[in-house]
């Protein structure tokens, strides 16, 4: 069967919508999130049989039949981040970050019992981050961002609208999908074609960094760096997932 998968911008969605914060409910983000990859099924009129043949995780069917839904469970999360594409989260590895590595953050559930929407895309963003920073560093970026972990209405940003805005600026930078941001003007003459990479990010992420209000010079960069941090970690990840596939497979199919 095909898995349901989700764009790390469709997931950012998923979340706000949960939260009353898009224009679209939850199960109108998972049905554009479905319709856009099913277009030629659905141009044969066989959106059905395709549906059918699609794998739903438990969670997912929760939210197909209108679960008003605050807060997950971890096991949740975990199945909410194994949709989305191009990503390894574990339940073990968030175990292991809920109760030791960024513990502070989720000592105490926010939702009841559960974790609240801005845990659950605080772990994406560990997740993405990971791909190219240490733990450690990525606490430091945390520190300065969220201030107190105890206390949301500290934050420079909230972690669902951070992890939303780099989301968004990665589908930007990547117009055509491929999964590589577009990048133009690059010349054979010229030697220094990294410039251009980083110019074309930090020029979105000023735009990003410029929508939030109140911060001063010092925090606004510090947002904006972070951003271009977490879209070059989308980048990084793709090739951690184009690797993984080819060593799996030569390992696989390579004989004894």
């Amino acid at each position: 069967m095909e898995s349901f998968t989700l764009t790390r911008k469709e997931m950012a969605c998923l979340l706000l919508a949960l939260d009353g914060k898009h224009n679209q409910k939850p199960l109108q983000v998972l049905q554009a999130a479905w319709t856009k990859t099913h277009q030629y099924d659905l141009e044969k009129g066989a959106g059905l049989p395709a549906f059918l043949s699609t794998l739903l995780p438990p969670i997912i069917e929760k939210l197909i039949k209108g679960n008003e839904l605050k807060g997950f469970s971890l096991h949740e999360i975990a199945a909410l981040g194994q949709l989305i594409e191009y990503s390894n989260l574990s339940i073990t590895s968030m175990q292991n970050w809920v109760k030791r590595d960024f513990k502070p953050y989720f000592d105490c559930p926010k939702a009841g019992k559960k974790y609240s929407l801005n845990q659950a895309a605080l772990l994406f963003i560990i997740d993405d981050l990971k791909s190219n920073l240490d733990f450690e560093s990525i606490r430091k970026l945390f520190e300065i961002v969220f201030k107190k972990p105890e206390d949301e209405k500290a934050d420079l940003v909230g972690p669902i609208q951070l992890y939303a805005s780099y989301t968004s600026m990665f589908e930007e930078l990547d117009a055509n999908n491929d999964q590589l941001l577009d990048i133009s003007g690059h010349l054979k003459e010229n030697p220094h074609q990294d410039i251009l990479t980083e110019e074309a990010i930090r020029s979105s992420a000023n735009q990003f960094a410029n929508q939030l209000p109140n911060l001063t010079d010092n925090q606004w960069e510090a947002v904006r760096n972070i951003l271009l941090i977490a879209v070059i970690s989308i980048q990084t990840s793709y090739f951690h997932s184009l690797s993984r596939r080819y060593c799996n497979a030569t390992l696989f199919l390579s004989p004894e």
